[in-house]
């Protein structure tokens, strides 16, 4: 469950997910009918659901969908002993949907050519400032704002979040799409490339042939992963072609099970625009 759902938790301190000490874990989400909190919890091999607010019902018949009950892990070919393995090491891990493509596009926006931490800081100060507390009994816990009200955010508060003006224009620019009939079309957007439109499918419809082109880690973790050496963004694709249909499925599971590269070097640095 970890696997498949925690993909969607945007750092340790995201105030819309939460991992509860009982072994659930929390999701807070504006719906289609509106904000909902929804707590899934293992038992044995089933999942139980539980949810509150206007969108309690939503979640609920959404919940298979976010543990990838539609994937289909076994279409995926083996044209490599190292892909042979962690399809068995891997045997649990699906490619889940949330079918909220506005709360997977904005954190791609925020993550955009950032460090992690600098992107979590901006989404934690958003949510709390203009989201609303999640219904149901956990508090502190964060409904992201819904999609039209990201556009009336003051710029002050954009900047006191560390976003620089690219970022905010480009979020602010795509309240103006109907992004959740258009998930294929988020390219039109301005500020959103490849990168962006693949994490954002990847979590919000289920694409499990997603590619993040123009990662700064993914290239060389699946290249190390296949050959044994780091790869361009050129070198990944001609590596992940035979995939064709599972190319995301790939690159989780390179993430998760692959051997990786001795670090060397300095980490990318943090950049701080608040201060600016």
């Amino acid at each position: 469950m970890r696997a498949v759902v925690g993909l969607h938790r945007r750092g340790a301190g995201d105030p819309a997910f939460r991992y509860l000490p009982d072994g659930s874990l929390l999701r807070a989400v504006h719906t289609p009918d509106g904000p909902g909190t929804l707590i899934i919890t293992p038992q044995g091999g089933d999942f139980l659901g539980r949810a509150w607010g206007p969108g309690s019902q939503w979640l609920l018949e959404q919940m298979p969908g976010l543990l990838g009950a539609d994937d289909d892990p076994s279409s995926c070919p083996v044209h490599h002993p190292v892909v042979g393995d962690w399809l068995r090491r891997a045997r649990g891990l699906r490619i889940g949907r949330t079918d909220r493509v506005w709360e997977a596009l904005v954190p791609a926006i925020l993550e955009q050519k950032v460090v992690g931490v600098e992107a979590f800081r901006a989404w934690r100060y958003l949510v709390r400032r203009f989201g609303e507390a999640a219904p149901g009994p956990v508090p502190d816990v964060w409904v992201p704002p819904a999609q039209r009200d990201w556009a009336d955010i003051p710029v002050w508060d954009w900047h006191r979040s560390g976003i620089e003006p690219v970022r905010m224009r480009t979020i602010r620019g795509a309240t103006q799409m109907d992004v959740e009939r258009h998930a294929d079309k988020l390219t039109v957007l301005r500020g959103v490339g490849r990168w962006t439109e693949a994490e954002a499918r990847a979590r919000a419809v289920g694409d499990a042939d997603a590619v993040p082109v123009g990662d700064y880690h993914i290239p060389s973790i699946v290249g190390y992963a296949l050959i044994g050496e780091k790869v361009d963004d050129a070198g990944m694709l001609e590596l992940l072609e035979p995939y064709a249909g599972h190319r995301y499925r790939i690159i989780r599971m390179a993430e998760r099970h692959g051997v990786r590269a001795e670090r060397r070097g300095h980490r990318m640095s943090k950049r701080d625009y608040r201060a600016f």
